[in-house]
């Protein structure tokens, strides 16, 4: 099985190299690497369209070939995924982390680590992202077991339309209290905003703020798992369809003049 991972950390980031180690280690893999030349997160799903991109392959430990692009995450799987294949190469499975940051609840919508995996899904690719819940993480290893565990199981099961969303602590995997299969909620910051003045005296605007920890206990939402100390495993689709809704909107009798 060909995997490919990505990332939006960039191609030099400490987690993409762990999860590639960790990938390698199972049977019959070959892993290939499209990862952005530089840091890309919060990208989301953007795609590069005014911009020519280049491909420039580098030493990558247990790839069978590593690309860095200089383009966004969901560009790195989208060109990664269709030049392979023009090289004879057909990816099966797409990773992309490991994040240093969490990626759960509204913060999947501005994630560059779940826009690459959800280009993998565009692609027809069954697609996992992985993330650490730290900026700075010291403990990769659950994530990256977490990683390897579902492997068999989503190219056996999942439908390539859904993403799975993985979440740990960073903590070491025996002080994790366990795994918990969630749904995506709100992810909220103390201060969305600082303000400073350059060296011109103009204002200027930096997005900041701690997350706001909640006090419910619904472990079944992502965001309240991991801050519970629990790794999270969140299915996501690509479909934003409210589609309980549509009936109630056709009655809605609305007409073009």
């Amino acid at each position: 099985m060909k995997i490919l991972i990505s990332n939006d950390d960039g191609i030099d980031s400490r987690g993409i190299r762990e999860l590639a180690e960790a990938l390698a280690s199972i049977d019959d893999t070959e892993i290939y690497v499209s990862a952005p030349q530089f840091q890309q997160s919060a990208m989301s799903h953007s795609i590069s369209m005014r911009n020519a991109m280049q491909i420039k392959d580098v030493e990558f430990r247990h790839a069978k070939r590593a690309m860095m692009i200089d383009g966004t995450p969901a560009d790195c799987v989208m060109l990664g995924v269709r030049y392979l294949h023009s090289q004879g190469v057909d990816i099966d499975i797409v990773y992309s982390g490991i994040n240093e940051g969490s990626n759960l609840g509204t913060d999947t919508l501005y994630s560059g680590t779940v826009g690459a995996a959800m280009e993998g899904a565009l692609c027809g690719k069954p697609s996992i992202a992985v993330s650490v819940a730290n900026h700075s993480p010291s403990n990769f290893k659950a994530a990256a077991d977490l990683a390897k565990a579902v492997y068999p199981k989503v190219l056996e099961k999942m439908d390539p339309g859904t993403i799975i969303n993985i979440n740990t602590p960073d903590l070491p995997p025996e002080e994790i209290k366990g795994l918990k299969i969630t749904r995506t909620g709100r992810r909220d910051y103390s201060e969305w905003f600082t303000a400073t003045k350059n060296a011109e005296g103009i204002d200027e605007y930096r997005y900041a703020g701690d997350p706001i920890i909640y006090s419910s206990k619904d472990k079944t939402i992502d965001v309240i798992a991991v801050q519970e100390g629990y790794a999270s495993i969140t299915p996501l689709m690509f479909d934003l369809t409210e589609h309980d809704k549509m009936k109630e909107i056709a009655e809605w009798n609305l007409k073009l003049d």
